[in-house]
């Protein structure tokens, strides 16, 4: 009893003793930080100010917190796309302000109409930064030392490993040794000679893509950042015939970064030659635009050459690094307004904005100067201007478009007299027409002088005070003239992210061990096994496919003959191990302790 106590004591203490090994042998296969963990006894001390900011640095750039950043900053990033941004469109959230009395100022407390430049978002934008190359620094380092280093020896019982096969061969244990070393580096494993036995591993890109991935991140954040702190962008209105020269006082409105300098704006201009929009006719469609493109010609420089371009929509203009997207379109009716003596003040194509799908438009007519009334006293003219290119009658007060094309223009006009306010250094928006300070002029009926015109026809206004006259109509485009840096890296590294990921996922990081040792009857044992960093079926189908090119090499030995079939009635020496003298599926492998 007390021997098999002994026995049973000691075949413990070799399994502890082997599945020490086994697990040395699985963690080293992995690159993540180790984790420090401080011995406690009876009691706890309390963490000093060192010991609290190494805890907060190690939660920081643990990966579980950088998932929990970059999974905050998607959702951060949400009211930023459903909210008008400042950045984006004053306008728009000027109309919204107006529209949400009361949300605003929860809004504006939350600053969640400038959500990327907020406090809060950078915050986290920041934490995330920090979290990243936190993670990265370490796990390179061990990474590059396992990469320097050899594989590790052979456990001493490789029957414990998730894979397993044998088989005995009358080769030597040299030769299957080197035959073996020589088929896994063929088969791209690093491999070297460690006693009795061959280490070999492969799927390091797995660690290099997990860490590829990381610094892809690291590098479209800093894309990112420095796209929104050095970016310009503006707006153009063009009308055909005119044209833009990238100055800052050639745009319309103009938003840049906190870093941008406006003296890196690239030298070029562009005339707007032509401006073709084709929409479908018929059918569910009508209406619906088919070709939509603006035709320039444009020079790179002071004095470039001049060379024609096309803009689509999403197929911009590139030049010098500075893209220009066509974003708008509409139509610019040809006035021409004289005075009581019949001389001309005023001639040029007025651009009106679009309300609807079908290019229905309003704005206003200004004249500032050169007009005097029949007094001679001078003054100015105001318009307000209503456009629809195909006229389709009158609906619910006034006349609207039935399709986007010019196949009916006609324009209605209000005239009135006196200040447009344009003199008192504010702002203001050149599609209204501020009547505050200004006389209606008045029809035979003493109402508000207005008329629907064709072109060719004019509005003669009372008392000989003059006319406007509507000649034809130009069409403008409207562009967006955008500078930003750092595009090519975000590219870069969304796709590199992209790369990394499908390593990280698709590529299994495993070693094997082939043991060759003399047997008592002098036949070499062979034993193959596998060890992967992750659970995957294939691991025991590599494991096979290896075996079976190696046993080419190291064929299996014939068996041997049982005791009852020897002539002198003995029993032969029983060399075989569990698996007998053939190769052993990795699926047949024998449960643990099942040596004889």
């Amino acid at each position: 009893m007390s021997k098999a106590n002994s026995t049973s004591t000691r075949q413990r203490e070799e399994e502890d003793e082997q599945g020490s090994a086994h697990g040395a042998a699985g963690e080293q296969l992995s690159t993540a930080p180790r984790e420090e963990r401080p011995d406690t006894g009876a009691g706890v001390p309390a963490m000093s100010v060192i010991g609290w900011a190494r805890w907060f640095w190690r939660q920081l750039t643990s990966m579980r917190v950088a998932l929990i950043l970059l999974f905050l900053l998607s959702l951060g990033a949400i009211p930023g796309s459903l909210i008008p941004q400042t950045s984006v469109d004053d306008m728009k959230v000027q109309a919204f302000k107006e529209q949400h009395t009361t949300l605003t100022p929860i809004y504006e407390a939350l600053q969640l109409f400038d959500v990327y430049s907020s406090v809060w978002f950078s915050a986290i934008y920041i934490l995330l930064f920090v979290s990243l190359i936190g993670c990265i620094v370490p796990r390179t380092g061990q990474f590059v030392g396992q990469l320097r280093s050899r594989p590790p020896g052979a456990p001493k019982r490789l029957t414990r490993l998730p894979a397993y096969t044998t088989w005995r061969t009358e080769a030597e244990p040299e030769e299957v040794r080197a035959a073996a070393l020589a088929m896994l580096r063929g088969r791209r494993f690093r491999g070297h000679e460690v006693g009795d036995a061959v280490a070999a591993e492969k799927g390091y890109l797995r660690e290099a893509g997990n860490l590829v991935f990381h610094i892809a991140l690291i590098v479209m954040l800093i894309a990112f950042a420095s796209g929104q702190l050095f970016k310009s962008e503006g707006g153009k209105l063009v009308v055909e015939g005119d044209g833009f020269s990238n100055t800052l006082t050639q745009y319309d409105d103009f938003k840049s970064g906190s870093l941008y300098d406006s003296d890196s704006l690239a030298p070029f201009s562009f005339v707007l030659d032509d401006f073709v929009g084709t929409y479908e006719k018929s059918g569910p469609q009508r209406g619906t635009p088919r070709t939509f493109e603006a035709r320039v010609t444009y020079a790179e420089g002071a004095d470039g050459a001049e060379r024609k371009g096309v803009i689509k929509v999403n197929e911009p203009l590139v030049v010098d690094g500075t893209k220009v997207y066509l974003i708008a379109h509409g139509y610019a009716p040809v006035v021409t307004v004289r005075d009581g003596t019949g001389k001309v003040v005023s001639k040029s194509a007025v651009p009106l904005l679009p309300i609807d799908n079908n290019i229905t438009s309003s704005g206003a007519i200004k004249v500032m100067d050169g007009y005097k009334d029949k007094n001679g006293k001078k003054t100015q003219l105001g318009f307000k201007a209503f456009f629809v290119p195909t006229f389709a009658g009158h609906g619910k007060g006034q006349m609207f478009s039935q399709f986007p094309a010019l196949d009916f223009p006609v324009l209605a006009l209000s005239a009135y007299q006196g200040s447009l306010g344009v003199d008192s250094g504010l702002a203001q928006n050149v599609y209204q027409l501020d009547t505050s300070k200004m006389k209606e002029f008045k029809d035979k009926d003493g109402e508000l002088l207005k008329k629907m015109l064709m072109p060719g026809e004019k509005l003669d206004l009372p008392d000989g005070a003059g006319s406007i006259t509507f000649d034809g109509v130009e069409e403008w485009a409207s562009f967006q003239i955008s500078q930003q840096p750092g595009n090519g890296w975000a590219l870069g590294g969304a796709v590199a992210a992209i790369a990394g990921l499908a390593g990280s996922l698709f590529i299994q990081r495993r070693r094997v061990w082939v043991r060759a040792v003399r047997g008592a009857d002098g036949v070499t044992v062979v034993e193959m096994a596998g060890l992967g960093r992750s659970e995957s079926a294939k691991l025991p189908e590599e494991l096979g496919d290896l075996s079976a090119a190696l046993v080419t090499t190291a064929p299996v030995a014939p068996e041997k003959p049982d005791a009852a079939d020897t002539p002198d009635g003995s029993a032969a020496t029983d060399a075989t191990n569990e698996a007998g003298s053939r190769p052993v599926h990795p699926a047949e492998a024998p449960a643990e302790g099942a040596e004889k």
